[in-house]
């Protein structure tokens, strides 16, 4: 498991590219049979994937990085799959995700194994984990099942649906919150006008882009703004101080997390678009 340190907006206004890269971007995700994982100690949230294909692949990691016996001690879990339709074993029960669904891993699980029903057309888990103080169950939910809603118009380029998964009115969770994005043809920009929230961290992952596509993400304080270029299936680390909007060179989907002080979905503070520099 990588590992990333908190950085202070004073250091990131001095962050070259490279720099800016290094401490936010997380460009592999899903490897063949395998998991990657990071830690931020940005609300100690963990972003990672999980990329069965001819093999089951195990949630496990260095314990020691996480101070209990086992992963999910005193932690729990969001997934949502991106790939082909997939299998979660979760202490022996096994969870079927299609494409876009959502599993909440409750704290106290200690057997996590990924599964991909097909080799041909493999699952593809997106993973946020995040602290936990108390235990919920497990919990599923469909792309359809999701509380969803329609926002954004095509004459500002960001008409999109969002879905929303793990927050304060569905599923339930300790302190994390998960979610789905999904521009409609035509549309480019997301959050944007921009926000804050500074009583929480969160993460953007990009995906449903052609492979000769980016986002250019922004961060950054509203005053210092600076950029990211992502790609397909690529995540990026927001600190609580920093905005998180972009606009891609087509429509995309990209799944938000957060983890900080409250599950508030509407917890933010605007920035007006007078204020970006």
């Amino acid at each position: 498991m990588e590992r990333r340190y908190a950085s202070h907006p004073s250091q990131v206004k001095q962050f070259d590219t490279e720099r800016l890269r290094q401490e936010f971007h997380i460009p592999k995700l899903f490897t063949p049979d395998a998991l990657e994982l990071v830690l931020t100690h940005e609300d100690r949230m963990i972003i990672g994937g999980a990329a069965p294909v001819n093999s089951d692949v195990k949630l496990e990691t260095d314990l020691k990085e996480l101070g209990v016996e086992y992963f999910l001690e005193r932690r729990e879990l969001g997934v949502i799959n991106v790939g082909g339709p997939g299998i979660i074993l979760v202490d022996g029960t096994a969870y079927d995700l299609e494409r876009k669904d959502c599993l909440y891993i409750g704290m106290g699980s200690k057997e996590v194994i990924f599964r991909s029903k097909e080799a041909a057309n493999p699952a593809k888990f997106y993973l946020n984990s995040a602290p936990a103080h108390k235990e919920f169950p497990t919990a599923k939910t469909t792309l359809a099942e999701a509380e969803s809603g329609a926002m954004g118009s095509i004459e500002n380029s960001n008409e999109r649906t969002i879905h929303r998964f793990i927050h304060e009115s569905g599923i339930q969770s300790s302190q994390l919150v998960m979610g789905m994005t999904q521009l409609k043809s035509g549309s480019m920009w997301n959050t944007m006008p921009a926000h804050v929230h500074p009583r929480r961290m969160e993460a953007y992952m990009y995906f449903d882009l052609p492979e000769d596509a980016i986002v250019i993400h922004l961060m950054g304080e509203p005053s210092e703004t600076r950029h990211i270029v992502m790609r397909n299936e690529e995540a990026v680390i927001s600190p609580s101080w920093s905005i998180h909007s972009g606009a891609g060179t087509n429509n995309y989907t990209f799944i938000w997390s957060m983890a900080g002080d409250n599950k508030k979905y509407a917890d933010m503070d605007a920035v007006s678009m007078k204020a970006l520099k």
